[in-house]
């Protein structure tokens, strides 16, 4: 008897709440398909050697996807975001890490998460320019920090 309440549970119950999730999830959304050589970019305002393009979303206001293009031979000292940041490499030599000394370099293809309020290093290797891909899940923001704060 347990297994047909199980059974009947998980077809009347668990399957439409799956479906239901489905039906929603694209029917009348649309496909955003962006050639690199037809992207629009802007200049970071607090950079200027930086350059943007907004694929969805607001940087300025909330979530955002961007591709993102830096200097070879930017580097960031230490700071934070506010929201959660994830990077996906296209082309060049980022890094990043909690300091100078620990910073790791990421080529191609690389994905780097950095949680919210992170204080960190980042920067694009000599060499190259950066090409990168950016979900920000909030507003963006950098907020420089002096020194590390101890642990």
């Amino acid at each position: 008897m347990k297994l047909w309440s199980l059974l009947f549970f998980a077809l009347f119950v668990i399957t439409p709440l799956c479906a239901d999730d489905v039906l929603k999830s694209s029917p009348t959304k649309t496909p955003m398909m962006q050639s690199f050589d037809d992207l629009k970019w802007s200049t970071l305002p607090e950079r200027p050697t930086m350059k943007f393009a907004i694929l969805t979303g607001d940087p300025q206001s909330g979530p955002y996807t961007q591709v993102r293009q830096v200097p070879a031979g930017t580097s960031n000292p230490l700071h934070s975001h506010n929201s959660d940041l994830t990077n996906v490499i296209i082309s060049g030599k980022w890094y990043t890490g909690a300091d100078e000394a620990s910073a790791k370099d990421f080529g191609p293809g690389s994905v780097v998460f950095m949680p919210g309020n992170w204080v960190h290093v980042s920067g694009c290797r000599a060499g190259s320019d950066c090409v990168f891909y950016q979900d920000g899940k909030g507003k963006f923001d950098f907020h420089p920090v002096a020194t590390k704060p101890s642990t």
